[in-house]
């Protein structure tokens, strides 16, 4: 198991685990992802229901499941990202532990509509959720390489004290 610098987070997903062949790790990747979100469904986030974007599927896969592991805009246009396939365990993680001190969370808008955001104390991972009244989909997650990004999530953070906010 690699250490994350998070002893609570779930171990990376190593490409050299299942000996650099992308299809192989890719399945794999898949199937935690499968496991965490289709399997075993996380519990009830503030309140409301846990859903997938399912639609449009990508090579035979989930909406959600692309926007965890991949980056660019349109589905066909997206590029894996191997940091976020590494961490395909830690959404549902950080998600599990939204009240339990371990992680920042609070509510903006983005892209004009109700997100959950979700960051380990350092900002340097997130998790973003789509808040859909009765439910909420997982968005995005992402690692945040950038200092200057992460300055930007911390004030965030601060500005939404006043909101649904979490430590």
């Amino acid at each position: 198991m690699t250490d994350t610098g998070q002893s609570w987070l779930p171990g990376l997903v190593l490409l050299t685990d299942h000996g650099g062949d992308w299809d192989a790790y890719l399945e794999a990747v898949y199937a935690a992802f499968v496991s965490d979100f289709v399997t075993n469904p996380p519990p009830p986030f503030d309140g409301k229901r846990v859903g997938l974007k399912r639609h449009p599927r990508f090579k035979d896969k989930e909406a959600t499941f692309w926007h965890f592991v991949s980056e660019g805009r349109a589905e066909e246009e997206r590029l894996p990202d191997l940091r976020r396939c590494e961490r395909i365990r830690w959404p549902r993680a950080m998600i599990d532990a939204v009240n339990s001190g371990r992680v920042a969370g609070w509510k903006n808008k983005r892209e004009g509509e109700e997100r959950y955001v979700l960051a380990l104390p350092d900002f340097s991972y997130v998790v973003v959720l789509a808040d859909r009244g009765g439910y909420v989909l997982p968005w995005t997650a992402y690692s945040v390489e950038y200092e200057h990004r992460r300055r930007r999530l911390r004030m965030e953070h601060e500005a939404a004290r006043k909101s649904w906010c979490r430590p």
